[in-house]
């Protein structure tokens, strides 16, 4: 695996609460090296060329279409960029591999069909396969010879993973283990060849197997009839008495989560991804119609309040495409002079990974919500005709509504993310409690939220501020028990994704201009920083309403007052200047 230009410092997952970043400190699209600008055109192209003529034929689900267009992308590199030479693959690092997600997610349908194999379906055997295993299946899941699928879901166990029925008994005479039960909900599972499938080793240890669909006893369901991705593959997957050869055995018996939660880690961060170029898509649909819609005698697109959603379309999707980017560039500043040949590369990008989780659920769960604003405004749009089946909106609209769940919900994620904030706070290996300590001193000298004459990154800081104060107030109160106060939880992590976001907008945005860059991304800044901080302090006072002391509410909204105040800038005319420029472009620009 190729690293990436990488221009960060190696810093701890959830560290940007407390720390100060530089703007060169910072990963974005504008350092994608000229190899990664090939592979953005490369996986462009192909999506012109073979992907779009044939959407029809996949939303129809007609046979064989999707895979073949699968396997003709595994012909050109795009279904094993991460994978190993030796192994078939281009062997490219993870910001190659979302550079291509970003251009095949641009429609939802096929995205499954990718993503689901290059993902959560190749990357098991890559990380947690042994040398016989992957030599097996590796090459030929590198050019999607064999497609391959994810069996993690149970009828009654979705976010509660752990609660899998599906048993796996290891024959008398030690040479396999015969699996059963019901998979639900996999995505690829009419077409996959290769199944990762969790079970419980005699109802107990939770385990991964690599299970082929010839083995006997494996079978799929009918497509599901989905709201939307109507052109994936989404089946129920069976196994009665699947005899699974115990060289087939995932990583280690009893160790499945291990498998389960970093697949899922990168799977979010991946997502998050695909979600900025169905956004972008989503945009320049919108564009393209509000030109040619007239009403009253004029372009829409000449209408304030279209102007209106357009602009922050862009702002929201510049947002979500600056955390994504952050987080991508973070993980590879932990790889830097990492190599396959070294026995410990796996374990080492897990870690890399897994210790940006908190990272990576936030870039899931606010691409995904990014993109259903940007759906939704689009269909707003384009009025009447954005509820009609022959425009690409109305499709998008039903298409995005999964990315909420897939992954783990967006609940699970918020509650993730201020979970394991907090506990690598009580576990010493993230300095909060020492930060808020601080915070608190500052609070009764009076000095909070004062003192910094650069208005926009006082905005920054007192967005991570008042992450931390609000922390400390929950944990203050609920102590061990806040884990139960999923309310409080949530509001907690939707200020700390929104601080995330704001700096990232903030440091990106410094970068461009240092390079004369960023004329629109500007005004995008200015507008999201305040909008950002708005949003800021309604999650915090819902968090002081229930956590602080009757007789300190009073007191604990005048410090959260002064740190979320902030003078108005013109917005208005802001977002014009945006949607100008969208308008002139007709696609996402910054």
């Amino acid at each position: 695996m190729a690293t990436a230009n990488s221009v960060i410092s190696d810093v701890k997952g959830g560290a940007f609460l407390i720390e100060e970043t530089a703007p060169t400190e910072v990963f974005t699209p504008e350092d994608f090296s000229e190899e990664q600008h090939a592979i953005a055109r490369t996986a462009a192209e192909f999506y012109s060329h073979e992907i779009e003529p044939n959407l029809g034929a996949i939303r129809h689900q007609e046979p064989g279409v999707a895979v073949r267009i699968l396997r003709k992308s595994g012909e050109i590199g795009l279904t094993g960029i991460l994978v190993p030479e030796k192994f078939g693959g281009m062997e490219l690092d993870l910001a190659s591999a979302l550079i291509a997600g970003e251009q095949l997610g641009r429609d939802g349908s096929y995205a499954g069909w990718h993503g689901a194999h290059t993902g959560i379906g190749t990357l098991p055997v890559l990380f947690f396969g042994t040398e016989q295993q992957k030599q097996k299946y590796l090459p030929r899941l590198a050019k999607a010879e064999i497609v391959a699928a994810y069996a993690l879901t149970e009828p009654h166990a979705g976010s509660d993973a752990l609660a899998a029925k599906t048993r796996a008994d290891l024959s008398a005479d030690g040479t396999h283990y015969v699996v059963n039960g019901q998979k639900m909900w996999i995505t690829n599972g009419g077409a996959a060849d290769l199944f990762t499938v969790f079970a419980k080793v005699g109802g107990e240890k939770f385990t991964a197997f690599l299970v082929e669909r010839g083995f006997a006893g494996v079978s799929s369901g009918a497509e599901e009839k989905k709201m939307g991705i109507k052109g994936s593959s989404t089946t129920a997957v069976y196994f009665e008495n699947v005899k699974v050869p115990v060289e087939n055995v995932l990583g280690e018996v009893g160790r499945g989560h291990i498998i389960a939660f970093n697949i899922l880690n990168i799977g979010r961060l991946k997502l998050g991804a695909l979600a900025v170029g169905g956004a972008k898509e989503v945009l320049a649909v919108s564009l393209k119609y509000a030109k040619e819609r007239k009403a009253f005698g004029s372009a829409i697109a000449e209408f304030g309040a279209i102007e209106h959603k357009l602009a922050e379309m862009a702002i929201r999707t510049y947002a979500a495409e600056s955390m994504a980017w952050r987080v991508v560039g973070l993980i590879q500043s932990r790889l830097n002079g990492f190599s396959w040949d070294d026995p410990e590369a796996s374990q080492t990008v897990l870690k890399a990974i897994e210790e940006y989780a908190v990272e990576c659920s936030m870039v899931k769960v606010y691409g995904s919500e990014v993109l259903d604003y940007a759906v939704d405004e689009g269909v707003q749009i384009h009025g009447g005709y954005g509820f009609h089946q022959d425009y690409a909106v109305e499709r998008a609209y039903r298409d995005s509504r999964i990315n909420r769940i897939f992954e783990g919900t967006n609940e699970i994620n918020r509650l993730l993310i201020t979970g394991m904030l907090l506990k690598r706070a009580m576990r010493g290996q993230l300095g909060l409690v020492a930060a808020a300590q601080s915070l608190l001193a500052e609070v009764a000298s009076g000095r909070i939220g004062s003192g910094d004459s650069d208005e926009e990154m006082r905005l920054v800081r007192n967005a991570k501020s008042t992450a931390l104060l609000m922390m400390g107030m929950a944990f203050q109160k609920y102590a061990m028990e806040l884990e139960h106060q999923q309310e409080i939880l949530m509001n907690l992590a939707d200020i700390v994704m929104e601080a995330f976001a704001m700096e990232s907008v903030l440091l990106r945005t410094r970068k461009l201009a240092a390079s004369g860059k960023g004329s629109v991304a500007s005004d995008m800044c200015a507008v999201f920083l305040r909008d950002g901080m708005a949003r800021i302090e309604v999650s915090a006072r819902n968090v002081v309403g229930s956590c602080a002391p009757p007789d300190a509410v009073r007191l604990n909204m005048s410090v959260l007052r002064k740190l979320t105040v902030y003078d108005p800038i013109d917005a208005i005319a802001g977002r014009k200047r945006i949607a100008k420029r969208l308008l002139e472009r007709e696609r996402y620009t910054i």
